[in-house]
């Protein structure tokens, strides 16, 4: 996501803190003006936090290029030695703004990508029943979404989420791309969407949690609460959500301990057993196969009602028979 020179991220073109270090900014001022996500560094530690409290920090088409950008600009701070992303206000993340991809077919106002797979009236003409369905169309606006995310996977520097609220659905696309999850006892978390209208497209939970307990979530679209997520291994800790601050803070501080060449030494080795358990051939297949989830007759018929009826009525016409349309 460039601006019109082509040359630099739109992030930068819509405003950066002028100052004497315009790169990185002081510590603990934030340095960048994005529109689903804040950015700052207090001491060792890049900290995103997603900022869409009203909606759920919801994503939309702006979110994993701002992302990118975030992770990059930590990337190249000498003196950030580790990454914690979060969300602001009641949650982590509730996935995609569905109330704008569901019900309208289309992306965020104010974007001009006119002519290209991220441009909002081709995609709603791709998700029109009417129409013929170009199925790449779709994917590569699917994997640069997927792209966004993993740039916390593949960053130098190890990435932390803090999960609090609710973390479903693409929420959980960006939080199980980080290196350790850590969760509050209560949050709320899974992929719905796998009941109708969806595949996680970044086929990272079998990777995260064995084929067994990933076919357990996903064959019945259920969630799990953080302190089970912690049990599965999915998070590596849970606590009370009134100490969570406290205990990510505690782990985030001796992360960067570690000088920044250690760090980066130690997860490029690790990461090399999930590029060997094939990673890249997961998130592949699993993009074409959520595409293809969106254009069944029962896809357009969830499609169609969150149109007639709005996605909130769509979704809880979809979980009744599952007792928990109240939690989502």
């Amino acid at each position: 996501m460039t601006d019109d020179a082509g040359s630099r991220p739109a992030a930068w073109r819509d405003g950066w803190t002028e100052g004497p270090d315009p790169l990185f900014g002081e510590p603990g001022q934030r340095t960048g003006d994005y529109r689903t996500l804040t950015y700052e560094v207090t001491g060792r530690i890049a900290r995103i936090t997603f900022d869409r409290p009203e909606r759920g920090n919801a994503i939309t088409a702006d979110t994993p290029f701002e992302l990118v950008d975030a992770v990059e600009r930590a990337d190249l701070d000498p003196g950030v030695h580790v990454i914690l992303v979060s969300g602001r206000g009641k949650g982590f993340c509730g996935g995609y703004d569905l109330s704008i991809f569901a019900e309208q077919g289309a992306a965020p106002e104010g974007q001009d990508r006119a002519g290209t797979v991220l441009d909002a009236a081709a995609q709603a003409r791709n998700h029109d029943p009417s129409r013929q369905w170009d199925p790449m169309a779709d994917y590569a606006l699917m994997s640069r979404f997927n792209r966004g995310y993993a740039s916390l996977l593949h960053a130098n520097k190890p990435t932390v989420a803090k999960l609090h609220g609710f973390c479903v659905a693409g929420g959980t696309d960006i939080a199980l791309h980080c290196d350790l999850i850590v969760t509050a006892d209560d949050t709320r978390i899974g992929y719905p969407p796998t009941r109708v209208w969806g595949v996680p497209a970044t086929g990272l939970w079998a990777h995260r949690l064995g084929d067994q307990r990933a076919k357990r979530l996903l064959f019945t679209g259920d969630l799990i609460t953080g302190r089970q997520a912690a049990e599965w291994g999915l998070a590596v800790e849970s606590a009370p959500a009134e100490r969570l601050d406290e205990v990510t803070e505690a782990l985030v501080a001796r992360i960067a301990l570690l000088p920044v060449n250690q760090l980066m030494m130690v997860k490029l080795a690790v990461n090399s057993a999930l590029t060997t358990q094939g990673i890249h051939n997961s998130a592949v297949i699993s993009t074409v196969f959520d595409g293809i989830s969106r254009h069944t007759r029962e896809g357009y018929a969830f499609q169609e009602r969150a149109r007639r009826e709005g996605f909130r009525a769509a979704v809880r016409e979809r979980d009744e028979p599952f007792g928990d349309q109240k939690r989502g």
